[in-house]
């Protein structure tokens, strides 16, 4: 792993992460970011801290709880090989949302903020998963329902960061899946691409340019080679609009949209079975992060919350919510300040 393009937002945070260190983790010493493995040389950071610290970098009130649900066994979750930096989306992530699993105060407070920013329908918060897929023999897994053929939750899956299971007005289940994302600038491109996928040991798309054509009068379903080639399903799943068409400079999938199509085609996938009356695809991101608002910009998507959704024709929906207006609305709808503390720990982690 090389470096590459960072956001705007990464560097000011970096310098907050390193500072927040200082005063919360029990070891100053630098962890390993990578390994070069053409000199065999560690790369160390100082906001990255040794992995079998990063435990402490998670908030106290989820840690232990945490720990215990990612090793169940049978169902063990794959935490994000990065944990350890301190500029984690999955530790953030976790952080932010694992509460509501396990505090029913935080679940209703999370309830009437989805009920703003998703669905007024929404009546409840049944469960919630980190790294969600449903079970191997369901066809909702994304074996069967996307044609991933390998992979596991969290590890070269199309498994949503965290997906809320949710009740309706009328009694019905419904499901949010939420990418979470924290100073990534981007989506990340399609794995078929041998200018990013070079470890990849499949075969690769051996004409990208294909993909890179503008959509007017041209089917990327047809050309696809994860469609045609991997036998992956995501083409399948999901149907253009009318309005794609003249929006479209490349396919959404092909340079910085990758991990949001995969989750609009599972959430697709899902609403389609019917077993679930509401179904959304959704994102969680840092309001400041400008770069990954415009990231698909140069694929004619100006601004991913406002011009993702008219894309694509079907059932799911499409929503996004900042961490900052989560956080806002804790502290303004908390009562007799049940979550000052984790409000404190959040404001002098994230500044949020």
């Amino acid at each position: 792993m090389g470096e590459y393009k960072h956001s705007k937002l990464h560097h000011p945070e970096m310098k907050r992460q390193i500072l927040w260190r200082k005063a919360h983790i029990s070891t100053q010493e630098y962890g390993i970011y990578y390994i070069d493995k053409r000199t065999g040389v560690s790369k160390k950071y100082p906001h990255i801290v040794p992995f079998e610290s990063w435990q402490e970098t998670l908030y106290s009130g989820i840690r232990t709880e945490l720990l215990i649900y990612i090793n169940v066994p049978g169902q063990e979750i794959k935490a994000h090989d990065g944990v350890h930096n301190l500029l984690s989306s999955w530790v953030l992530c976790a952080n932010l949302y694992f509460l509501t699993k396990i505090d029913n105060r935080y679940r209703a407070l999370l309830v009437e903020f989805l009920k703003q920013k998703v669905s007024d329908q929404i009546t409840e918060i049944t469960d919630v998963e980190l790294e969600f897929a449903f079970p191997e023999d369901d066809d909702l897994h994304p074996k069967p329902l996307l044609g991933e053929s390998t992979g596991t939750r969290g590890k070269k899956q199309t498994s949503p960061d965290v997906a809320f299971k949710v009740k309706t007005n009328d009694g019905k289940d419904g499901v949010i899946l939420t990418e979470v994302k924290y100073t990534e600038h981007h989506f990340y491109a399609c794995s078929t691409n041998p200018e990013t996928a070079k470890n990849e040991s499949r075969n690769l798309n051996p004409d990208f340019s294909r993909c890179m054509k503008p959509a007017k009068g041209y089917d990327y379903k047809q050309i696809c080679h994860q469609k045609n080639a991997w036998q992956r399903k995501y083409m399948d799943l999901i149907t253009f609009s009318a309005e794609s068409e003249e929006v479209l400079q490349c396919c959404p999938a092909a340079t910085d949209g990758y991990q949001l199509f995969r989750q609009q085609a599972l959430a697709e996938g899902i609403a389609k079975s019917r077993r679930f009356d509401l179904v959304v695809s959704s994102v969680a991101f840092d309001g400041r992060n400008e770069d990954l608002i415009a990231c698909m910009k140069s694929s004619g998507i100006d601004n991913f919350q406002t011009d993702w959704a008219p894309l694509f024709v079907g059932k799911a929906l499409f929503k996004t919510w900042t961490h900052q207006e989560w956080v806002q609305f804790v502290r303004d709808n908390q009562k007799n300040g049940e979550f000052d503390e984790w409000l404190e720990y959040v404001n002098g982690r994230y500044g949020y």
